[in-house]
Protein backbone atom coordinates (compact mmCIF):
# COMPACT_ATOMS: atom_id res chain seq x y z
CA UNK A 1 0.00 0.00 0.00
CA UNK A 2 1.32 3.44 -0.98
CA UNK A 3 1.76 5.67 2.08
CA UNK A 4 3.53 8.74 0.70
CA UNK A 5 4.96 10.07 -2.56
CA UNK A 6 7.97 12.40 -2.72
CA UNK A 7 9.16 14.61 -5.55
CA UNK A 8 12.66 16.07 -5.46
CA UNK A 9 12.17 19.80 -5.95
CA UNK A 10 15.55 21.31 -5.22
CA UNK A 11 16.85 23.58 -8.00
CA UNK A 12 18.26 20.61 -9.93
CA UNK A 13 14.87 18.90 -9.96
CA UNK A 14 12.97 22.09 -10.80
CA UNK A 15 15.33 22.78 -13.71
CA UNK A 16 14.62 19.29 -15.06
CA UNK A 17 10.85 19.77 -14.87
CA UNK A 18 9.96 18.50 -11.38
CA UNK A 19 7.46 21.33 -10.86
CA UNK A 20 5.29 20.17 -13.75
CA UNK A 21 5.65 16.55 -12.63
CA UNK A 22 4.48 17.46 -9.11
CA UNK A 23 1.36 19.27 -10.33
CA UNK A 24 0.30 16.54 -12.74
CA UNK A 25 1.15 13.80 -10.24
CA UNK A 26 -1.24 15.30 -7.69
CA UNK A 27 -3.96 15.57 -10.32
CA UNK A 28 -3.37 11.99 -11.52
CA UNK A 29 -3.43 10.65 -7.94
CA UNK A 30 -6.80 12.31 -7.34
CA UNK A 31 -8.19 10.53 -10.39
CA UNK A 32 -6.68 7.26 -9.22
CA UNK A 33 -9.25 6.86 -6.50
CA UNK A 34 -7.46 4.81 -3.87
CA UNK A 35 -4.52 7.24 -3.89
CA UNK A 36 -6.53 10.46 -3.61
CA UNK A 37 -5.65 10.81 0.08
CA UNK A 38 -1.99 9.84 -0.20
CA UNK A 39 0.24 12.86 0.59
CA UNK A 40 2.43 13.99 -2.30
CA UNK A 41 5.18 16.17 -0.87
CA UNK A 42 8.18 18.14 -2.01
CA UNK A 43 11.57 17.06 -0.71
CA UNK A 44 15.08 18.33 -1.30
CA UNK A 45 17.85 17.07 -3.55
CA UNK A 46 18.21 13.30 -3.69
CA UNK A 47 21.75 13.76 -5.02
CA UNK A 48 21.50 12.04 -8.39
CA UNK A 49 21.13 15.16 -10.53
CA UNK A 50 21.73 13.20 -13.75
CA UNK A 51 18.49 11.24 -13.11
CA UNK A 52 16.17 14.18 -12.34
CA UNK A 53 13.25 14.55 -12.05
CA UNK A 54 13.18 11.85 -9.36
CA UNK A 55 10.05 10.54 -7.68
CA UNK A 56 10.03 8.28 -4.62
CA UNK A 57 7.03 6.16 -3.69
CA UNK A 58 6.89 4.97 -0.09
CA UNK A 59 4.89 1.81 0.61
CA UNK A 60 4.33 -0.52 3.55
CA UNK A 61 6.90 -2.87 2.09
CA UNK A 62 9.61 -0.50 0.87
CA UNK A 63 10.67 2.55 -1.14
CA UNK A 64 10.71 2.78 -4.93
CA UNK A 65 12.47 5.47 -6.96
CA UNK A 66 11.66 6.49 -10.52
CA UNK A 67 14.06 8.47 -12.68
CA UNK A 68 13.74 11.06 -15.45
CA UNK A 69 10.02 11.31 -14.84
CA UNK A 70 8.12 13.33 -17.40
CA UNK A 71 4.82 15.15 -16.85
CA UNK A 72 2.86 12.54 -18.80
CA UNK A 73 -0.18 10.84 -17.33
CA UNK A 74 0.58 7.39 -18.73
CA UNK A 75 4.04 7.42 -17.14
CA UNK A 76 2.71 8.77 -13.84
CA UNK A 77 0.01 6.10 -13.72
CA UNK A 78 2.69 3.44 -14.09
CA UNK A 79 4.51 4.98 -11.13
CA UNK A 80 1.36 5.08 -9.01
CA UNK A 81 0.80 1.43 -9.86
CA UNK A 82 4.40 0.66 -8.81
CA UNK A 83 5.29 -0.79 -12.20
CA UNK A 84 8.88 -1.83 -12.83
CA UNK A 85 9.33 0.37 -15.90
CA UNK A 86 11.27 3.56 -15.17
CA UNK A 87 12.60 2.52 -11.76
CA UNK A 88 15.85 4.14 -10.70
CA UNK A 89 18.79 1.88 -9.94
CA UNK A 90 21.71 3.94 -8.67
CA UNK A 91 25.32 3.20 -9.52
CA UNK A 92 26.37 0.36 -7.18
CA UNK A 93 29.95 1.62 -6.91
CA UNK A 94 28.64 5.00 -5.78
CA UNK A 95 26.49 3.37 -3.13
CA UNK A 96 29.54 1.52 -1.81
CA UNK A 97 31.91 4.49 -1.81
CA UNK A 98 29.60 7.25 -0.57
CA UNK A 99 29.20 7.98 3.11
CA UNK A 100 26.06 10.01 3.72
CA UNK A 101 26.29 11.87 6.99
CA UNK A 102 25.20 15.49 6.82
CA UNK A 103 23.12 14.70 3.72
CA UNK A 104 21.42 11.68 5.30
CA UNK A 105 18.01 13.42 5.45
CA UNK A 106 18.27 15.25 2.12
CA UNK A 107 15.53 14.06 -0.21
CA UNK A 108 13.86 12.16 2.62
CA UNK A 109 12.06 14.93 4.52
CA UNK A 110 10.19 18.09 3.64
CA UNK A 111 12.81 20.85 3.90
CA UNK A 112 10.61 23.31 5.79
CA UNK A 113 8.87 20.85 8.09
CA UNK A 114 10.15 21.47 11.60
CA UNK A 115 8.04 18.58 12.86
CA UNK A 116 9.56 16.12 10.41
CA UNK A 117 13.10 17.35 11.05
CA UNK A 118 12.61 16.91 14.80
CA UNK A 119 11.06 13.52 14.18
CA UNK A 120 14.40 12.38 12.72
CA UNK A 121 16.49 13.65 15.62
CA UNK A 122 16.68 17.29 14.62
CA UNK A 123 17.54 19.78 17.39
CA UNK A 124 18.55 16.97 19.74
CA UNK A 125 22.12 18.22 19.39
CA UNK A 126 20.97 21.74 20.30
CA UNK A 127 19.21 20.34 23.38
CA UNK A 128 22.42 18.56 24.36
CA UNK A 129 24.38 21.78 23.80
CA UNK A 130 22.12 23.61 26.27
CA UNK A 131 23.31 21.16 28.95
CA UNK A 132 26.99 21.82 28.19
CA UNK A 133 29.22 24.69 29.22
CA UNK A 134 30.34 26.88 26.30
CA UNK A 135 33.94 25.92 26.97
CA UNK A 136 33.05 22.25 26.68
CA UNK A 137 31.25 22.83 23.38
CA UNK A 138 34.22 24.67 21.90
CA UNK A 139 36.55 21.93 23.09
CA UNK A 140 34.33 19.23 21.53
CA UNK A 141 34.46 20.96 18.14
CA UNK A 142 38.19 21.49 18.53
CA UNK A 143 38.74 17.79 19.32
CA UNK A 144 36.72 16.82 16.23
CA UNK A 145 39.43 18.49 14.14
CA UNK A 146 36.71 19.83 11.84
CA UNK A 147 38.28 22.14 9.28
CA UNK A 148 36.35 24.88 7.53
CA UNK A 149 34.65 23.53 4.43
CA UNK A 150 34.60 26.86 2.64
CA UNK A 151 38.03 26.54 1.11
CA UNK A 152 40.70 27.66 3.56
CA UNK A 153 40.42 24.66 5.85
CA UNK A 154 41.03 26.65 9.05
CA UNK A 155 40.24 24.63 12.23
CA UNK A 156 36.67 25.47 13.25
CA UNK A 157 37.18 24.87 16.96
CA UNK A 158 40.14 27.25 17.02
CA UNK A 159 38.13 30.01 15.35
CA UNK A 160 35.28 29.50 17.82
CA UNK A 161 37.72 29.64 20.72
CA UNK A 162 38.98 33.01 19.51
CA UNK A 163 35.42 34.39 19.44
CA UNK A 164 34.39 32.77 22.72
CA UNK A 165 37.37 34.37 24.46
CA UNK A 166 36.30 37.91 23.63
CA UNK A 167 34.57 39.93 26.35
CA UNK A 168 31.58 41.37 24.52
CA UNK A 169 27.78 41.26 24.58
CA UNK A 170 27.70 42.05 20.87
CA UNK A 171 29.34 39.02 19.25
CA UNK A 172 28.33 38.02 15.72
CA UNK A 173 28.31 34.66 13.97
CA UNK A 174 28.01 34.62 10.18
CA UNK A 175 27.23 31.76 7.82
CA UNK A 176 28.99 32.31 4.51
CA UNK A 177 26.53 31.07 1.87
CA UNK A 178 28.01 33.15 -0.94
CA UNK A 179 28.77 30.10 -3.09
CA UNK A 180 30.28 31.65 -6.18
CA UNK A 181 32.38 28.87 -7.72
CA UNK A 182 31.28 27.88 -11.24
CA UNK A 183 29.94 24.35 -11.08
CA UNK A 184 29.54 24.32 -7.28
CA UNK A 185 26.19 23.70 -5.63
CA UNK A 186 26.94 22.05 -2.27
CA UNK A 187 25.81 24.93 -0.08
CA UNK A 188 22.75 25.64 -2.20
CA UNK A 189 21.66 22.03 -1.90
CA UNK A 190 22.10 22.01 1.87
CA UNK A 191 20.10 25.20 2.32
CA UNK A 192 17.34 24.08 -0.02
CA UNK A 193 17.13 20.55 1.36
CA UNK A 194 18.08 20.86 5.03
CA UNK A 195 17.75 24.47 6.22
CA UNK A 196 17.08 23.37 9.80
CA UNK A 197 20.33 21.40 9.90
CA UNK A 198 22.33 24.51 8.97
CA UNK A 199 20.43 26.63 11.47
CA UNK A 200 20.86 24.07 14.25
CA UNK A 201 24.62 24.20 13.68
CA UNK A 202 24.55 27.98 13.89
CA UNK A 203 22.52 27.98 17.11
CA UNK A 204 25.00 25.57 18.68
CA UNK A 205 27.74 27.94 17.56
CA UNK A 206 25.92 30.81 19.27
CA UNK A 207 25.78 28.81 22.50
CA UNK A 208 29.47 27.94 22.26
CA UNK A 209 30.76 31.42 21.46
CA UNK A 210 28.23 33.72 23.13
CA UNK A 211 27.13 35.26 19.82
CA UNK A 212 23.84 37.18 20.02
CA UNK A 213 23.39 37.94 16.33
CA UNK A 214 23.45 35.40 13.50
CA UNK A 215 23.58 36.25 9.81
CA UNK A 216 23.33 34.02 6.75
CA UNK A 217 24.95 35.79 3.81
CA UNK A 218 23.35 34.03 0.83
CA UNK A 219 23.70 34.96 -2.81
CA UNK A 220 20.47 36.31 -4.29
CA UNK A 221 20.69 33.81 -7.17
CA UNK A 222 19.49 31.18 -4.68
CA UNK A 223 15.82 32.20 -4.23
CA UNK A 224 14.68 28.73 -3.16
CA UNK A 225 17.40 28.53 -0.51
CA UNK A 226 16.52 31.99 0.79
CA UNK A 227 12.83 31.10 0.93
CA UNK A 228 13.43 27.85 2.81
CA UNK A 229 15.82 29.49 5.25
CA UNK A 230 13.40 32.30 6.06
CA UNK A 231 10.56 29.82 6.58
CA UNK A 232 12.74 27.73 8.90
CA UNK A 233 13.79 30.84 10.85
CA UNK A 234 10.15 31.78 11.42
CA UNK A 235 9.51 28.27 12.74
CA UNK A 236 12.51 28.51 15.05
CA UNK A 237 11.29 31.79 16.50
CA UNK A 238 7.76 30.45 16.99
CA UNK A 239 9.14 27.41 18.83
CA UNK A 240 11.60 29.62 20.76
CA UNK A 241 14.48 27.43 19.69
CA UNK A 242 16.53 30.58 19.26
CA UNK A 243 16.47 31.31 23.00
CA UNK A 244 19.93 30.57 24.38
CA UNK A 245 20.85 31.19 28.01
CA UNK A 246 17.76 33.36 28.41
CA UNK A 247 18.49 35.55 25.38
CA UNK A 248 16.63 35.43 22.07
CA UNK A 249 19.30 35.16 19.38
CA UNK A 250 18.52 37.27 16.33
CA UNK A 251 18.80 35.34 13.02
CA UNK A 252 18.64 37.05 9.64
CA UNK A 253 19.24 36.22 5.99
CA UNK A 254 21.14 38.81 3.96
CA UNK A 255 21.03 38.43 0.17
CA UNK A 256 24.29 39.20 -1.59
CA UNK A 257 24.61 40.59 -5.09
CA UNK A 258 26.70 37.71 -6.40
CA UNK A 259 30.24 39.12 -6.12
CA UNK A 260 32.72 36.24 -5.96
CA UNK A 261 35.09 38.29 -3.81
CA UNK A 262 32.46 38.43 -1.05
CA UNK A 263 33.29 34.83 -0.32
CA UNK A 264 36.37 36.31 1.39
CA UNK A 265 35.38 37.02 4.98
CA UNK A 266 36.33 40.69 5.25
CA UNK A 267 34.76 41.46 1.87
CA UNK A 268 31.63 39.67 3.04
CA UNK A 269 31.55 41.75 6.24
CA UNK A 270 31.84 44.98 4.26
CA UNK A 271 28.93 43.92 2.06
CA UNK A 272 26.89 42.91 5.11
CA UNK A 273 27.48 46.39 6.51
CA UNK A 274 26.06 47.91 3.33
CA UNK A 275 29.40 48.87 1.83
CA UNK A 276 31.21 47.78 -1.31
CA UNK A 277 32.46 44.24 -0.89
CA UNK A 278 36.23 44.62 -0.83
CA UNK A 279 38.70 42.82 1.44
CA UNK A 280 40.84 44.65 3.98
CA UNK A 281 44.22 44.02 5.50
CA UNK A 282 44.43 41.62 8.42
CA UNK A 283 45.13 41.93 11.34
CA UNK A 284 42.88 42.89 12.95
CA UNK A 285 41.07 39.62 12.27
CA UNK A 286 37.26 39.49 12.33
CA UNK A 287 37.25 37.75 15.72
CA UNK A 288 38.85 40.95 17.06
CA UNK A 289 37.18 43.52 14.83
CA UNK A 290 34.43 42.33 12.53
CA UNK A 291 30.85 43.35 11.71
CA UNK A 292 30.54 47.03 12.71
CA UNK A 293 33.55 46.51 14.95
CA UNK A 294 32.03 43.61 16.91
CA UNK A 295 33.93 40.32 17.43
CA UNK A 296 32.82 38.12 14.52
CA UNK A 297 33.38 34.55 13.35
CA UNK A 298 32.51 33.25 9.89
CA UNK A 299 32.00 29.66 8.81
CA UNK A 300 30.46 28.33 5.64
CA UNK A 301 27.23 26.35 5.23
CA UNK A 302 28.76 22.89 5.13
CA UNK A 303 30.86 23.60 8.21
CA UNK A 304 27.78 24.48 10.25
CA UNK A 305 25.97 21.40 8.91
CA UNK A 306 28.65 19.20 10.49
CA UNK A 307 28.23 20.67 13.98
CA UNK A 308 25.03 18.85 15.10
CA UNK A 309 26.51 15.40 14.55
CA UNK A 310 29.70 16.34 16.41
CA UNK A 311 27.69 17.47 19.43
CA UNK A 312 25.17 14.65 19.23
CA UNK A 313 27.59 11.74 18.80
CA UNK A 314 30.85 13.20 20.11
CA UNK A 315 34.15 14.27 18.60
CA UNK A 316 35.62 10.77 18.85
CA UNK A 317 32.89 9.36 16.61
CA UNK A 318 33.42 12.16 14.08
CA UNK A 319 37.16 11.54 13.82
CA UNK A 320 36.63 7.89 12.93
CA UNK A 321 35.78 9.07 9.41
CA UNK A 322 38.44 10.67 7.25
CA UNK A 323 42.17 11.07 7.84
CA UNK A 324 44.29 12.36 10.70
CA UNK A 325 44.33 15.98 9.52
CA UNK A 326 41.15 15.92 7.43
CA UNK A 327 38.36 14.37 9.47
CA UNK A 328 34.75 13.71 8.52
CA UNK A 329 33.15 13.72 5.10
CA UNK A 330 33.20 16.22 2.25
CA UNK A 331 30.51 17.23 -0.21
CA UNK A 332 31.51 17.48 -3.86
CA UNK A 333 29.59 18.80 -6.82
CA UNK A 334 30.55 16.52 -9.70
CA UNK A 335 30.35 18.01 -13.17
CA UNK A 336 32.07 17.79 -16.53
CA UNK A 337 32.96 14.78 -18.65
CA UNK A 338 31.39 12.01 -16.58
CA UNK A 339 28.26 9.89 -16.54
CA UNK A 340 26.84 10.55 -13.07
CA UNK A 341 26.87 14.27 -12.31
CA UNK A 342 25.43 15.55 -9.06
CA UNK A 343 26.15 15.95 -5.39
CA UNK A 344 28.13 13.30 -3.52
CA UNK A 345 29.30 12.99 0.07
CA UNK A 346 32.45 10.96 0.58
CA UNK A 347 34.81 10.30 3.49
CA UNK A 348 37.97 12.37 3.46
CA UNK A 349 40.84 10.28 2.19
CA UNK A 350 39.00 8.64 -0.69
CA UNK A 351 41.16 8.85 -3.79
CA UNK A 352 40.46 11.20 -6.68
CA UNK A 353 40.15 8.20 -8.99
CA UNK A 354 37.50 6.56 -6.82
CA UNK A 355 35.39 9.72 -6.99
CA UNK A 356 35.92 10.26 -10.71
CA UNK A 357 35.56 6.70 -11.97
CA UNK A 358 33.68 4.66 -9.37
CA UNK A 359 31.24 7.34 -8.22
CA UNK A 360 31.16 9.67 -11.21
CA UNK A 361 31.22 6.93 -13.82
CA UNK A 362 33.81 8.67 -15.99
CA UNK A 363 35.36 6.57 -18.73
CA UNK A 364 38.72 5.12 -17.74
CA UNK A 365 41.27 6.33 -20.22
CA UNK A 366 38.96 9.14 -21.27
CA UNK A 367 39.89 11.62 -18.53
CA UNK A 368 42.85 13.96 -18.73
CA UNK A 369 42.53 15.81 -15.41
CA UNK A 370 40.22 17.17 -12.74
CA UNK A 371 39.81 20.78 -11.76
CA UNK A 372 39.27 20.74 -8.01
CA UNK A 373 38.69 23.66 -5.67
CA UNK A 374 36.69 25.96 -7.90
CA UNK A 375 38.09 28.58 -10.30
CA UNK A 376 41.02 29.15 -7.92
CA UNK A 377 41.79 25.46 -7.66
CA UNK A 378 44.33 23.45 -9.57
CA UNK A 379 44.16 21.00 -12.44
CA UNK A 380 45.37 17.58 -11.32
CA UNK A 381 46.38 15.12 -14.09
CA UNK A 382 45.11 11.54 -14.28
CA UNK A 383 48.55 10.20 -13.30
CA UNK A 384 47.88 11.51 -9.78
CA UNK A 385 44.36 10.14 -9.38
CA UNK A 386 45.54 7.76 -6.66
CA UNK A 387 46.04 10.81 -4.43
CA UNK A 388 43.71 10.86 -1.41
CA UNK A 389 41.32 13.79 -1.20
CA UNK A 390 42.44 15.71 1.86
CA UNK A 391 43.72 19.22 2.51
CA UNK A 392 47.43 18.39 2.68
CA UNK A 393 47.60 15.99 -0.28
CA UNK A 394 45.79 18.36 -2.64
CA UNK A 395 48.00 21.26 -1.56
CA UNK A 396 51.12 19.24 -2.41
CA UNK A 397 49.84 18.89 -5.98
CA UNK A 398 49.27 22.63 -6.40
CA UNK A 399 45.51 22.47 -5.85
CA UNK A 400 43.18 23.29 -2.98
CA UNK A 401 40.14 21.60 -1.47
CA UNK A 402 38.11 24.74 -2.00
CA UNK A 403 34.43 24.54 -1.29
CA UNK A 404 34.07 21.26 -3.17
CA UNK A 405 33.56 21.81 -6.87
CA UNK A 406 35.08 18.97 -8.90
CA UNK A 407 35.06 19.22 -12.68
CA UNK A 408 36.17 16.22 -14.72
CA UNK A 409 38.14 17.18 -17.82
CA UNK A 410 38.08 14.69 -20.70
CA UNK A 411 40.96 13.88 -23.04
CA UNK A 412 39.25 15.96 -25.74
CA UNK A 413 39.72 19.18 -23.77
CA UNK A 414 42.53 21.72 -24.11
CA UNK A 415 44.25 22.49 -20.81
CA UNK A 416 45.46 25.89 -22.01
CA UNK A 417 41.89 26.88 -22.86
CA UNK A 418 40.74 25.45 -19.52
CA UNK A 419 43.22 27.66 -17.68
CA UNK A 420 42.13 30.67 -19.75
CA UNK A 421 38.46 29.99 -18.95
CA UNK A 422 38.96 29.92 -15.19
CA UNK A 423 41.33 32.88 -15.16
CA UNK A 424 38.82 34.91 -17.17
CA UNK A 425 36.33 34.32 -14.35
CA UNK A 426 38.65 35.36 -11.52
CA UNK A 427 39.90 38.38 -13.49
CA UNK A 428 36.33 39.55 -13.97
CA UNK A 429 35.54 38.98 -10.29
CA UNK A 430 38.56 40.84 -8.93
CA UNK A 431 37.43 43.79 -6.79
CA UNK A 432 40.37 45.83 -8.08
CA UNK A 433 41.65 46.92 -4.70
CA UNK A 434 45.21 45.62 -5.01
CA UNK A 435 47.48 46.01 -8.02
CA UNK A 436 48.76 42.45 -8.14
CA UNK A 437 45.29 41.02 -8.56
CA UNK A 438 43.70 43.83 -10.59
CA UNK A 439 46.51 44.25 -13.10
CA UNK A 440 48.39 40.98 -12.77
CA UNK A 441 45.48 38.68 -13.55
CA UNK A 442 44.55 40.89 -16.51
CA UNK A 443 48.07 40.60 -17.93
CA UNK A 444 47.99 36.81 -17.42
CA UNK A 445 44.63 36.60 -19.18
CA UNK A 446 45.92 38.65 -22.13
CA UNK A 447 48.91 36.32 -22.38
CA UNK A 448 46.69 33.23 -22.39
CA UNK A 449 44.48 34.80 -25.03
CA UNK A 450 47.54 35.33 -27.25
CA UNK A 451 48.54 31.70 -26.82
CA UNK A 452 45.08 30.25 -27.52
CA UNK A 453 44.74 32.72 -30.38
CA UNK A 454 47.83 31.36 -32.10
CA UNK A 455 49.96 34.45 -31.45
CA UNK A 456 51.89 33.27 -28.39
CA UNK A 457 55.62 32.82 -27.92
CA UNK A 458 57.97 30.93 -25.65
CA UNK A 459 58.45 34.15 -23.69
CA UNK A 460 54.71 34.18 -22.95
CA UNK A 461 54.96 30.80 -21.23
CA UNK A 462 57.79 32.05 -19.06
CA UNK A 463 55.85 35.24 -18.35
CA UNK A 464 52.83 33.29 -17.10
CA UNK A 465 54.90 31.44 -14.51
CA UNK A 466 56.61 34.62 -13.33
CA UNK A 467 53.37 36.64 -13.09
CA UNK A 468 51.48 33.82 -11.39
CA UNK A 469 54.08 33.45 -8.64
CA UNK A 470 54.18 37.18 -7.96
CA UNK A 471 50.38 37.52 -7.90
CA UNK A 472 50.12 34.71 -5.34
CA UNK A 473 52.73 36.38 -3.14
CA UNK A 474 51.54 39.96 -3.45
CA UNK A 475 47.73 39.87 -3.52
CA UNK A 476 45.70 41.07 -0.56
CA UNK A 477 43.08 38.34 -0.27
CA UNK A 478 42.45 34.72 -1.14
CA UNK A 479 41.01 35.55 -4.56
CA UNK A 480 44.27 36.95 -5.89
CA UNK A 481 46.42 34.56 -3.88
CA UNK A 482 44.80 31.55 -5.56
CA UNK A 483 43.68 32.95 -8.93
CA UNK A 484 46.88 31.81 -10.75
CA UNK A 485 46.45 28.19 -9.58
CA UNK A 486 44.76 26.88 -12.76
CA UNK A 487 47.51 28.40 -14.88
CA UNK A 488 50.42 27.35 -12.67
CA UNK A 489 49.12 23.80 -12.30
CA UNK A 490 48.58 23.36 -16.05
CA UNK A 491 52.04 24.79 -16.72
CA UNK A 492 53.38 22.21 -14.27
CA UNK A 493 51.55 19.17 -15.61
CA UNK A 494 50.62 20.04 -19.21
CA UNK A 495 53.53 22.16 -20.39
CA UNK A 496 53.66 20.17 -23.63
CA UNK A 497 50.27 21.58 -24.61
CA UNK A 498 51.52 25.14 -24.09
CA UNK A 499 54.58 24.33 -26.21
CA UNK A 500 52.40 22.95 -29.02
CA UNK A 501 50.36 26.14 -29.08
CA UNK A 502 53.33 28.51 -29.28
CA UNK A 503 55.82 26.44 -31.28
CA UNK A 504 53.51 24.75 -33.80
CA UNK A 505 50.40 26.93 -33.71
CA UNK A 506 48.58 23.68 -32.95
CA UNK A 507 45.98 22.85 -30.29
CA UNK A 508 46.27 19.08 -29.61
CA UNK A 509 42.64 18.94 -28.46
CA UNK A 510 41.44 20.94 -31.48
CA UNK A 511 39.49 23.17 -29.09
CA UNK A 512 41.05 26.63 -29.46
CA UNK A 513 38.90 28.31 -32.10
CA UNK A 514 41.64 30.37 -33.71
CA UNK A 515 43.73 27.25 -34.34
CA UNK A 516 41.11 25.04 -35.99
CA UNK A 517 38.95 24.90 -39.09
CA UNK A 518 35.66 23.08 -39.68
CA UNK A 519 35.82 20.45 -42.42
CA UNK A 520 33.02 18.51 -44.15
CA UNK A 521 34.18 15.20 -45.61
CA UNK A 522 32.48 14.81 -49.03
CA UNK A 523 32.92 11.03 -48.88
CA UNK A 524 30.88 10.83 -45.67
CA UNK A 525 28.31 13.55 -46.39
CA UNK A 526 24.90 12.38 -47.67
CA UNK A 527 23.66 15.86 -48.61
CA UNK A 528 20.86 16.04 -46.01
CA UNK A 529 21.51 19.79 -45.41
CA UNK A 530 20.91 19.58 -41.65
CA UNK A 531 24.22 21.38 -41.16
CA UNK A 532 23.18 24.23 -43.43
CA UNK A 533 19.91 24.65 -41.53
CA UNK A 534 21.67 24.56 -38.14
CA UNK A 535 24.44 27.04 -38.97
CA UNK A 536 23.68 30.37 -37.23
CA UNK A 537 26.01 32.42 -39.48
CA UNK A 538 25.22 30.81 -42.87
CA UNK A 539 28.82 29.86 -43.56
CA UNK A 540 28.13 26.49 -45.26
CA UNK A 541 27.61 26.60 -49.01
CA UNK A 542 25.15 24.48 -51.00
CA UNK A 543 28.01 22.26 -52.10
CA UNK A 544 28.95 21.70 -48.42
CA UNK A 545 32.10 23.77 -48.13
CA UNK A 546 32.65 25.75 -44.92
CA UNK A 547 33.77 29.38 -45.11
CA UNK A 548 36.08 29.29 -42.12
CA UNK A 549 36.64 33.03 -42.27
CA UNK A 550 32.99 33.45 -41.25
CA UNK A 551 32.54 30.31 -39.13
CA UNK A 552 32.35 30.87 -35.35
CA UNK A 553 33.23 27.25 -34.47
CA UNK A 554 30.00 26.87 -32.51
CA UNK A 555 29.84 23.12 -33.34
CA UNK A 556 26.15 23.29 -34.29
CA UNK A 557 26.85 21.54 -37.59
CA UNK A 558 28.88 18.80 -35.89
CA UNK A 559 26.11 18.16 -33.37
CA UNK A 560 23.36 17.70 -35.97
CA UNK A 561 25.33 15.68 -38.52
CA UNK A 562 24.11 12.06 -38.48
CA UNK A 563 26.86 10.82 -40.76
CA UNK A 564 29.82 11.99 -38.63
CA UNK A 565 30.95 13.82 -41.74
CA UNK A 566 31.87 17.09 -40.02
CA UNK A 567 34.84 17.58 -37.73
CA UNK A 568 37.36 20.06 -36.43
CA UNK A 569 40.78 19.99 -38.06
CA UNK A 570 43.99 21.84 -37.39
CA UNK A 571 44.32 25.12 -39.22
CA UNK A 572 45.00 24.22 -42.84
CA UNK A 573 43.55 20.72 -42.44
CA UNK A 574 46.75 18.93 -41.42
CA UNK A 575 45.22 16.99 -38.54
CA UNK A 576 41.69 15.63 -38.24
CA UNK A 577 39.65 13.93 -35.51
CA UNK A 578 36.23 12.32 -35.59
CA UNK A 579 33.32 14.49 -34.54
Amino acid sequence: MVTRIKVGTASCGIAAGAGEVLQLLRKTAEQHGTLSDVPIVEVGCIGHCYAEPLVEVETDSGRYFYEKVEPKQDQLRRILNLEEQGRFRPNEARAQKERTSIMALAGRIEPTSLEEYRGHGGYEALAAAHEMAPEKLVEEVKESRLRGRGGGGFPTGLKWRFLAGKESDNKVLICNADEGDPGAFMDRTLMESLPHLVLEGMLIGAKATGARRLFIYCRAEYPRAVKNLNTAIEQIRAAELNVIDGHAVDIRVKEGAGAFVCGEETGLIHSLEGRRGTPRYRPPYPTDYGFHGAPTAINNVETFANIPQIVRYGASAFTKTGTENSTGTKLFALAGDLQYSGLVEVPMGLSIGEVVFDIGGAERGGVKAVQIGGPSGGCIPAEHFDTPIDYDSLSSLGAIMGSGGLIVIGTNRCMVETARYFLEFTTRESCGKCTFCRVGTKRMLETLERITGGEGSAADIERLGDLGTKIKQGSLCGLGQTAPNPVLSTLRYFNDEYQSHVEEGFCPALECKALVDIFIDPDQCNGCKLCIKACPVNCISEDFVVDNAVCTRCNSCIEVCRQNAISRVAKGGAVRVAS
